[in-house]
């Protein structure tokens, strides 16, 4: 076994954007004077592992269904032969254990034996994260493959994760919290359809019908652009509903790799040359949770 194949397979450039939504919702409990490192790290890590996952799953699914044989960007390991579909079964459900594992850590953490009922409620979403992160790609009923990837990440990296990890802290949900919930979860989604107009070509050839397959390339662009640009006026609005300092609007600075970013798909006609871009769009999403936070505890 090749470790540093696995490690590709998990394509650790994706972590930061999995724990976005974590830094915000963890942060704005601080902010309430509710913050616990222990179940700081354990919230990051169990994300990591749907995550990771989620990346196996994806390798694995896309690799035996031929939708990887010539997709543009990041080699997959399955379909490139150096890890069997076998294997990757046999990861994907050593993940699953790992994951599951630490997510029940986290509960009891959050909530020990006093909160039985949220115990049991955290525990489902748990398990709703593994479905979710498993049936992306993997089965004939794969949501990848008909287009629902966007709200399955929508919901996960925004409300899933902002309002799930801000309630381990402080046991409590705040309805002005949707806005950045939001936010995080459109700049999340702004990630997958990037990657599927960069895999447009490849998608159709496949019968990959992922929404950007559904409503083609010149629609797809307009859908970016509204992505980012209502994540910034939500994040404006609860700013100004919470306005104390300027320092709360520091999470502007991230937006100003984004304006470049914008203008660069709006010029932009070849598919593969947007590759380059799911970096920034990834990087800058962490860095205005990163700001964001701050912005509100400083």
């Amino acid at each position: 076994m090749d470790v540093k194949n696995y490690i590709k397979a998990a394509r650790l450039r994706t972590l930061p954007l999995s724990f976005s939504g974590i830094i915000v919702g963890s942060l704005l409990a601080k902010q309430k004077g509710l913050f616990d490192w222990q179940i700081c790290v354990l919230a990051i890590l169990t994300t990591i592992g749907f995550q990771v996952l989620s990346n196996f799953a994806n390798d694995y699914g896309d690799g035996i269904k031929g939708a990887d044989d010539h997709r543009v960007g990041e080699q997959r390991l399955v379909a490139s032969g150096l890890i069997s579909a076998g294997q990757m079964k046999r990861a994907i459900i050593y993940t699953t254990i790992i994951t599951l594992v630490i997510a029940l850590w986290l509960i009891y953490a959050s909530f020990g034996r006093e909160n039985f009922l949220y115990s049991i409620l955290f525990f489902f979403l748990g398990i709703a994260s593994i479905a979710a992160a498993i049936k992306y790609t993997v089965g004939k009923t794969a949501y990848g493959y008909s287009g629902f990837g966007d709200l399955f990440v929508f919901v996960f990296f925004g409300f899933v994760s902002v309002l799930g990890s801000h309630f381990l802290f402080t046991k409590q949900l705040d309805f002005f919290l949707f806005l950045p919930a939001t936010a995080v979860g459109l700049l999340s989604v702004a990630v997958l359809n990037l990657n599927n107009m960069r895999d447009l070509k490849n998608d159709q050839r496949v019968h990959k019908n992922t929404l950007v397959v559904q409503i083609g390339a010149k629609i797809s662009k307009y859908y970016h652009y509204f992505l980012l640009i209502t994540s910034l006026v939500l994040t404006v609005l609860f700013v100004v509903i919470h306005y104390r300092k300027p320092i709360q609007f520091l999470f502007l600075i991230a937006y100003l790799p984004l304006v470049k970013h914008l203008f660069f798909v709006v010029q932009n006609k070849e598919e593969k040359l947007l590759d380059g871009e799911l970096k920034k769009v990834a990087l800058s999403t962490f860095l205005f949770s990163i700001l964001f936070g701050l912005g509100q505890i400083l």
